[in-house]
């Protein structure tokens, strides 16, 4: 066998594999002895089908199939031989004119896309923006406030408040101000608050058990779906639905917030580590700090890769990485959809090349354990959000699951290697710290 490459230019190449009967037919013979063995043909007992026969039928076949094994096997041994760098897999090239046949000599080409040369040593002398969330005083008391409500007892006020659910009877009124016979009826809960009308709200706002309310149901729910789902009615009814409604209240219930006192703290923190109101607010600052801190590395790594990507620009065999796209996409896509989408795939391709050079350069690399121990936190983690404290038998047995999917276990290296990249990133770089608001680093408006 003979393997040879050409390069077209620095981002594709093409490998030329030319074939001999000596390298494929021990494997022919192979095969089509193991199909002797296992198919079955009128008049000839199993196992005993002449091999001329399985040549005539299944020859062709057959041989194409060993040849295209070899193929395989050799190509991915070449490039990896020859430390050939490559992005997507190797695209065969189409000939219609091929015929198979035992004792033939052939020829067979490839198309590869390269991948692109290329230094990151800019990540070292580029400033990189790293912002932080000031955690003052206003946020504090926003989650001290989200605490006592989180803690709160219900309980049943004789009043409704801006911030109450109203449990309410709905019947439809007619002309005269009748409940309409047939009419549209529903017994449910409104959150004050959350009414997108003002004018509703004003309406329930100091409303009292056994009070009856009227108002126009476009009134009440100003979005047709909002009224379709709210008044168990169909979407086309809802659309032009703007009767008057009666709402007779039934009982009204309201989160009473939990007092600052040793109760509460205890709940919160059964170790007892807070005993005063001091020391709940400076553990609230900290762990603020702390998820803040989190959203800081996402956004930082967020700009980190644009700078990089836009400074860089690695070079992509573009032709190439579509024909790739095409034609291992499961679903039919058309070439007009993947120039709509090609964009933002190549930049995340071009990331994915700077990362890898970044790891490759820097040595970084990720243990069995570390990948493990990855697979426990993720583990607890998921129990944690439901409340829950699995026995370490049970967190063992699903992180013994998660190491059986594959996916799961890439997912499991990806993000170990991400972490490591930010922790150079943030050790080595030149990070341009600077302290903003909350509502300055997530875009809320004041």
């Amino acid at each position: 066998m003979n393997i040879t490459k050409e390069n077209i230019d620095h981002l594709n190449a093409v490998v030329t594999i030319q074939v001999a009967p000596a390298d494929y037919e021990k494997q022919v013979e192979d095969a089509v002895k193991k199909a002797q063995r296992n198919i079955a043909i009128p008049g000839f007992r199993a196992g005993k089908v002449p091999a001329g026969m399985v040549k005539k039928m299944y020859g062709k076949s057959i041989l194409a199939e060993e040849i295209n094994k070899i193929l395989n096997k050799n190509l991915h041994e070449y490039i990896t031989e020859n430390n050939i760098e490559i992005l997507g897999n190797p695209l065969p090239k189409a000939d219609e004119n091929k015929t198979w046949e035992n004792g033939s000599n052939f020829t067979f080409q490839y198309d590869l896309g390269l991948a692109p040369a290329f230094t990151v040593d800019v990540f070292k002398s580029t400033p990189f923006p790293y912002e932080t969330v000031q955690v003052d005083d206003k946020i504090v008391e926003k989650y001290m406030a989200d605490i006592r409500r989180n803690f709160g007892k219900p309980v049943t006020p004789d009043v409704a408040s801006e911030k109450d659910v109203v449990f309410v009877d709905i019947n439809e009124l007619d002309e005269t101000g009748s409940i309409k016979a047939g009419g549209v009826y529903k017994s449910t809960s409104i959150g004050i608050e959350r009414l997108k009308s003002e004018a509703a709200q004003k309406k329930l706002i100091g409303a009292k058990k056994e009070d009856k309310i009227v108002i126009k149901a476009n009134e009440l729910y100003e979005d047709a779906i909002d009224r379709s789902v709210s008044l168990g009615i169909d979407k086309e009814m809802a659309a032009s639905f703007t009767a008057p409604l009666q709402l007779s209240v039934k009982n009204i219930a309201r989160m009473e917030d939990a007092e600052l006192n040793e109760e509460l703290f205890t709940k919160m923190y059964p170790d007892g580590s807070i005993k005063t109101e001091e020391e709940l607010r400076n553990k609230v600052k900290a762990e603020l700090a702390l998820m803040f801190e989190q959203d800081s590395d996402r956004k930082f790594m967020s700009e980190a890769e644009k700078i990089l990507i836009d400074s860089i620009n690695p070079a992509l065999p573009e032709d190439f990485l579509k024909r790739w796209l095409m034609a291992v996409n499961e679903k039919p896509v058309t070439m007009e959809q993947l120039n709509a989408e090609f964009d933002s795939w190549a930049r995340s391709m071009k990331w994915k090349l700077i990362e890898n050079k970044i790891i490759k350069a820097n040595n970084i690399t990720v243990t069995t354990d570390e990948a493990t121990e990855e697979a426990r936190r993720v583990v607890r983690n998921h129990f944690a959000r439901y409340g829950q404290n699995p026995s370490e038998e049970e967190i063992e047995k699903n992180v013994k699951s998660i190491l059986r999917k594959e996916k799961e276990v890439d997912q499991l290296y990806e993000n170990l290697y991400r972490g490591k990249v930010l922790n150079l990133f943030k050790t080595t770089g030149q990070l341009a710290k600077k302290e903003v608001s909350y509502n300055e680093f997530f875009g809320v408006k004041e």
